[in-house]
């Protein structure tokens, strides 16, 4: 129940935008014993509650208000009675806020900002050439200098008007320059993971300029951007192949140009494929290759089939290994944002510009924050390590030391005895590093990571302060959880525990809750080795009681037969619905897919119908004597409350 009621609120998860920001642009719609309620927070829960039954009308709008003001009057009682200062629930919404909080911050600041800006990126094809001047993961300081040395020195002789092609040759250290002379052509977003920077010059930097260097996974390059144009996208493509180069190359286009005929003269493509092409693997599913993007195949495969419409093939076209007849079976082009989202954002938090995002983020809230550092006291506490801080034995100093470490603004600040405390709960990271690692190095990155997490402390506690939808949001969250506990207390719990108002409510409503006719029944079961006893056992059972029916069938070593009693009311038994209702009938035999054994049912009596008692009918009593309770409080508060609406908004909200 209490999930039912939460439900409600979990729709506030994603941006609560409020339709304005100005009181003058967004006026009181209701107000509850004086609390105001503004009419973007109404419009906007009225819309996402009806979905596309939210029409706007007048008889929409005020059923919905009447719900929402009913809502209001719960929380206004549920503050009264002093439930938010309860510790449980003060600590069930801090849980709330924390899980919120927690993604919260990430996905608005990184993940969003990434995900957009890779969806517009995918919407342009980029002609990139590049030179590149490697590094490793074991470069040196010496290394990565001297290496950026070498891509200025190529850059600069490019800006001197030297050809890209030579120079390329000259300087690139990428393995595929003797073929293609830097001119990587055209690509599209994401590049492949660490190449962010690489990806962000290719779609921002000006065309025909030599840009960077660029610093990447591989090392430093210098990028030229040719040309950018609409996106591709991805083609879905079947080919017929003819293999063929060399002295074959005009055996192979005869051969080709035959197909071509073939195809003309109406025959399938699918069956010229499978009985003709050279790619055999292909072959077998009727030429058929799948999606392909820009820059996978030859230059002139891709032009063929970007050029084709849907549906069509083309005449005889030649790559490296021969002749293709390609055929355009679909498109993917300029996708819409809301379809490609999901797999942008799980590709983006794989990449490493996610973690660049969020050092970013990080470096803007320090900012912000005033951060301020005090370096005496981290190297006060380095001092005082040894290289058992790199192994499980190392702990915290048992004397807390209260040294301010760093600060955030005046009210935030974080000791010395906090760091140790964390780099102690990072053992595994610590250990990582292992004895091969100087003691500095390692305090270093933990501080690092340590002042990474405070920032986010510190940015989520301003979260309400900053975003006027978080805000919005954890009120929502605090009025589900005060709304159902509120009602919890004065409803559902009186209903099911006040066993005299239950009763005097029943004699309210006597007579309300009727039996259908009934009937008692004995369900019969054969097991499956018994089976030839069937018609033996029916027969003897259709006039006999069913403790006599054991006692004739059952011996103690080999019980083939059990049954059970049972009561059911008209309409709720599939297999009485086909009986006609007699004392002594039996149903047809039934055999069960589970185990195989035989089943039939017994009529032994018919019950008339009749009044339920209290006890048989409990449970609809209670969910009446619930819903009675409930528009008794709701009366009492419209009593207690002044409720006061706007109806001149009200009214400008009817479309």
């Amino acid at each position: 129940m209490k999930n039912s009621v939460l439900s409600f609120f979990a729709i506030l998860l994603f941006s609560f935008q409020l339709s304005a920001q100005k009181s003058g642009d967004d006026p009181v719609l209701f107000s509850v014993d004086g609390q105001p309620v503004h009419k973007s927070e109404f419009e906007y829960i009225y819309s996402k509650t009806n979905g596309d039954k939210a029409d706007f009308s007048k008889a929409s709008l005020e059923e919905y208000l009447d719900l929402y003001t009913k809502f209001k009057l719960k929380v206004k009682r549920a503050k009264d009675m002093q439930l938010d200062t309860i510790p449980a629930l003060k600590q069930e919404l801090a849980g709330y806020r924390r899980q919120l909080a927690d993604s919260y911050l990430i996905d608005k600041e990184v993940t969003d900002r990434l995900v957009r800006e890779a969806y517009e990126r995918t919407k342009q094809d980029v002609d990139i050439s590049h030179i590149l001047v490697s590094l490793t993961d074991k470069s040196t300081p010496a290394d990565t200098l001297k290496a950026y040395k070498k891509a200025m020195e190529a850059k600069t002789k490019l800006e001197n008007g030297e050809s890209f092609s030579a120079i390329a040759r000259a300087y690139s250290e990428d393995k595929s320059v003797t073929k293609n002379e830097g001119r990587i052509g055209y690509v599209t977003a994401l590049f492949p993971n660490g190449m962010y920077a690489l990806e962000t010059a290719a779609f921002t930097a000006p065309k025909n300029k030599a840009v960077g260097p660029i610093r990447t996974k591989l090392g430093y390059h210098i990028a030229y951007i040719h040309n950018r144009r609409p996106a591709r996208g991805e083609a879905e493509v079947a080919h017929i192949l003819v293999r063929g180069s060399g002295k074959e190359l005009i055996r192979s286009k005869m051969k080709a140009d035959s197909l071509y005929k073939l195809l003309e003269a109406g025959q399938d493509f699918e069956v010229v494929a499978k009985q003709f092409s050279d790619d055999k693997a292909s072959a077998a599913k009727g030429g058929y290759i799948g999606f392909f993007g820009i820059n996978r195949y030859e230059r002139s495969f891709e032009d063929t089939a970007f050029g084709l419409d849907v549906g069509k093939y083309s005449k005889p076209i030649q790559t490296s290994v021969g002749w293709h007849i390609l055929k355009l079976i679909n498109k993917k082009v300029d996708e819409p944002y809301d379809v490609v989202k999901n797999r942008l954002e799980t590709a983006i938090k794989k990449d490493i510009r996610f973690e660049i995002a969020k050092e970013a983020m990080v470096e803007r809230i320090k900012k912000e924050g005033k951060f301020t550092e005090f370096n005496t006291t981290l190297q006060s506490f380095t001092d005082s390590l040894d290289q058992e801080f790199l192994t499980y034995k190392w702990k915290a100093p048992t004397k807390k030391s209260d040294k301010i470490l760093f600060s955030f603004g005046t009210d935030t600040k974080v000791t010395e005895a906090d760091f140790a405390e964390y780099a102690q709960k990072a053992s595994r990271q610590r250990l990582r590093m292992g004895r091969g690692t100087k003691v500095r190095d390692a305090v270093t990155v933990l501080y690092n990571d340590f002042i990474g997490e405070k920032a986010l402390e510190y940015e989520e506690r301003q979260l309400e302060n900053k975003y006027p939808e978080f805000k919005a949001l954890m009120r929502e969250y605090e009025e589900g959880i005060l709304l159902f506990e509120a009602t919890k207390m004065l409803v559902w719990d009186k209903a099911s525990q006040d066993t005299v108002g239950l009763k005097e409510f029943f004699k309210t409503v006597d007579g309300k809750y009727q039996w259908k006719k009934r009937a008692e029944v004995t369900q019969y079961s054969l097991k499956e080795s018994a089976k030839q006893l069937q018609h033996q056992v029916r027969e003897y059972s259709e006039k006999h009681s069913p403790q006599e029916v054991m006692a004739k069938f059952n011996t103690e070593e080999i019980p083939v037969l059990t049954y059970k009693e049972r009561v059911y009311e008209e309409g709720r038994n599939e297999v009485l619905g086909r009986m006609d209702w007699k004392i002594g009938a039996l149903s047809a035999s039934e055999v069960s897919k589970r185990d195989k054994s035989i089943n039939w049912l017994k009529i032994e009596a018919i019950k008339k119908p009749g009044k339920k008692t209290l006890k048989e009918a409990r449970g609809y009593v209670v969910a009446d004597y619930q819903d009675s309770l409930e528009a008794e409080w709701i009366e009492e508060l419209r009593n207690k409350y002044k409720v006061k609406v706007n109806k001149e908004v009200l009214e400008g909200m009817v479309k």
